[in-house]
């Protein structure tokens, strides 16, 4: 409430006394903190004396010092501020006011503490109607739940809440099942696609989802992402036809064998045509699908989502989902109090937290690598050099800096020697700082500095990067390029890039987007000879033999030094065995529509 604000506003202005002390002060002097007339002032005073927070002797007269009693604690008074802002849903309000408290690290811990306890699996009753509720911590800022506009993993997670594709991929990631279309079919030519849509499915606006709609979603891609995630793919479709309301048939330029997985893509999600074209910007405020749950508001960093009743592949279990995003929160705030969870992704836990909660360890996983800009004037437009610096990033010191069970070395984006080496293989053993100066003096490296660029999520990453390859008398400065913008030409003025790649069900999707990514920083030749290889990759129908010809590619750039693997770090999610109904998709993240508590 305000009068608390007034009151930790005069307890930070006379910060150096004591409860139980006093101070004098003049009666314009504290109007003047308060920021309010003379007779609002008392008005002030007086309400806090009623709270028992202070005394306050006032004398006559403007120029007179009244005397000051402080009674409570600013922290506890901070800490019940905080708390209130959360009951309103105000989270990044109540963070700040917390943050605020840099001289009191109790405050920022009791905050902590008691918001641990908040989330989690919540049961409200009135009357005779239950609502279940589950809410969770996001570290992240979300910036968009259009699926033409996202670009993190939790605002892809929670996109998948909202809408659906035409098709879905089965549980294992090895088969693509119908989803809004129930069946489809191709012709011998594998370019001409027929999908027969589901009828009576319903936009969370109470509108029918038809062909239009299908046609609509695919246009506004190429229009509003042309080079975005899996751009090659929508833009490679040559013209689309819709003879009625549950058919469309979409002819593609050349044949893809991965279009099919693509559609699987929440990119691929279907939207409504009417919402997207009532109002601009309209559908960036308030997104419509036809997923499980449907958005119900966002307010100071509280995403709330409600289940939609009629849901085609049934209701969900739950009745309403909470995402607090916690961008300036510290990490320890996801880990605290363990059994206030009842799930969480990707947290690292004690080893008796591990004994009480069920893990599971996903087959999917994040990979990290460096490429070369092959384009660029400078020291690593020498293949030696770049040999010498792959060297000396000394893996084995990596991982011990990053120092996480879920984190090994890695080599090859495919885990085709996983077998034979389960505790993640390695390298033959690093080569000594002595000998990488020698080979980096022998190359003709003088200690140019280098510029390696990466996102501003992977600054850390960088920065071991640096210290590792430092010892070996490398120099790199670390340049951060937002993730919507990394794509474009600004990345191009770096030496050497660092990024990651999901190693996920849709593999095959992400693996060609990156090679036509380092397409744009290849010297002529071999940006040519990897064009034909991609190509052939998608005109052949044998998974297996596209993974040969994914290795090749791979294997040719690794000799080039032009792809320098480091590390992948596994997907782990963490619950509580209280939660039942537990199935997981693509990024480990699991599905709000099927869990329930007991």
């Amino acid at each position: 409430m305000k009068i608390r604000r007034h009151y930790l506003t005069l307890r930070r202005a006379y910060a150096h006394v004591q409860e139980g002390a006093s101070v004098e002060a003049t009666t314009q002097e504290l109007a003047e903190l308060l920021a309010c007339t003379h007779r609002n002032m008392v008005m002030l005073l007086k309400r806090m004396q009623q709270e028992e927070w202070l005394q306050w002797q006032p004398k006559r007269g403007r120029g007179n010092r009244s005397l000051l009693t402080f009674i409570a604690g600013a922290d506890a008074l901070m800490l019940q501020e905080a708390q209130e802002l959360v009951h309103k849903q105000d989270l990044q309000g109540a963070l700040a006011i917390v943050q605020s408290a840099q001289q009191s690290a109790s405050v920022q811990v009791r905050f902590q503490q008691w918001l641990a306890g908040q989330f989690g699996f919540h049961s409200e009753v009135q009357g005779n109607r239950r609502t279940d509720i589950l809410r969770f911590p996001l570290p992240q800022t979300i910036h968009s739940l259009d699926p033409a506009a996202i670009h993190y993993t939790g605002e892809s997670h929670l996109v998948n809440q909202l809408f659906d594709g035409l098709v879905r991929m089965d549980a294992k990631g090895e088969s693509i099942l119908p989803h809004l279309a129930h069946a489809w079919e191709v012709d011998e030519s594998r370019t001409l696609w027929t999908f027969y849509l589901r009828k009576g499915v319903l936009f969370h606006n109470g509108r029918e989802l038809s062909s239009s709609d299908v046609k609509y979603s695919l246009e506004r891609l190429r229009e509003l992402a042309p080079s975005g995630l899996h751009g090659w793919v929508y833009a490679g479709i040559a013209s689309m036809e819709t003879p009625d309301d549950t058919t469309i048939r979409i002819r593609l330029a050349e044949r893809n064998e991965v279009f099919l997985s693509f559609l699987a893509t929440n990119r691929a999600s279907i939207v409504p045509q009417d919402a997207c074209d009532a109002e601009t910007g309209q559908f960036l405020e308030n997104p419509v699908g036809t997923g499980p749950f449907k958005l119900a508001g966002h307010e100071q960093g509280v995403w709330v989502l409600e289940a939609f009743a009629p849901y085609f592949q049934g209701r969900a279990f739950l009745d309403r989902v909470e995402i607090w995003t916690l961008e300036e929160a510290e990490d320890r705030l996801m880990a605290p109090e363990l059994a206030s969870f009842q799930l969480m992704h990707n947290v690292r836990m004690s080893e008796t937290a591990s004994e009480q909660w069920q893990q599971v360890r996903q087959s999917g996983m994040t990979c990290k690598f460096i490429t070369v800009n092959e384009l660029k004037h400078g020291p690593l437009a020498n293949p030696s050099i770049r040999e010498a610096i792959d060297l000396a990033i000394n893996r084995e010191r990596l991982l011990e800096l990053l120092s996480g069970d879920v984190i090994e070395e890695g080599i090859s984006f495919w885990l085709h020697q996983e077998s034979a080496t389960p505790d993640g293989m390695k390298q033959s053993d690093p080569t000594s700082v002595a000998e990488i100066r020698v080979l980096l003096a022998e190359a003709g490296y003088n200690g140019e500095k280098l510029v390696l660029a990466t996102i501003p999520q992977y600054e850390s990453d960088a920065a071991l990067i640096k210290q590792v390859c430092a010892a070996a008398g490398v120099a790199i400065e670390i340049r951060l390029i937002a993730a919507e913008e990394f794509k474009g030409k600004s990345r191009l003025e770096a030496d050497f890039l660092l990024f990651a790649i999901m190693l996920d069900e849709h593999r095959e999707l992400r693996l060609v987007d990156l090679y036509k990514s380092m397409q744009q920083h290849m010297l002529p030749a071999m940006y040519r000879a990897l064009d034909d290889q991609l190509q052939s990759i998608l005109s052949e129908a044998d998974p297996q033999q596209r993974k040969a010809l994914f290795l090749q590619i791979e294997e040719e750039l690794k000799r080039a030094h032009s792809l320098i693997f480091l590390y992948r770090k596994h997907l782990k999610t963490a619950f509580h065995p209280s939660v039942r109904g537990i199935s997981l998709e693509s990024l480990g993240w699991v599905r709000f529509r099927d869990i329930w508590f007991t």
